[in-house]
């Protein structure tokens, strides 16, 4: 049984490859070799061109790894930054709804 290949929307692919440009860029201003790099992130050599290359299927938390170990600043230009954020969108977060439900249809029931 083989898998339905996922389609990614342009601005997906664009922002993948941004990143795997930027990761590639801090890592050769690092001079450090892809070995290296995929190293000290924990993943694989292999996984590591796929980042750079802009490969959407690889993990997410792989990519940031790879980003934050090469330099590359995620969301802010200071890291410590990012803790702050995350309380406020967890405060707001638990005034929502735990649940979102489709709105009921109303029975029409006039035969």
């Amino acid at each position: 049984m083989s898998k339905k290949p996922h389609t990614y929307s342009r601005l997906t692919e664009e922002a993948v490859m941004l990143l795997g440009n930027q990761i590639k860029f801090a890592r050769k201003s690092r001079r450090m070799s892809e070995s290296e790099l995929a190293a000290r992130a924990g993943i694989a050599r292999s996984t590591l061109q796929k980042i750079e290359q802009g490969n959407p299927t690889i993990n997410i938390g792989l990519a940031f790894e790879a980003a934050t170990v090469a330099g590359v600043p995620l969301f802010v230009p200071d890291t410590s930054t990012l803790a702050p954020k995350i309380e406020h969108l967890n405060n707001i977060l638990t005034l929502m709804p735990k649940q979102i439900r489709k709105k009921r249809r109303e029975v029409k029931d006039d035969f």
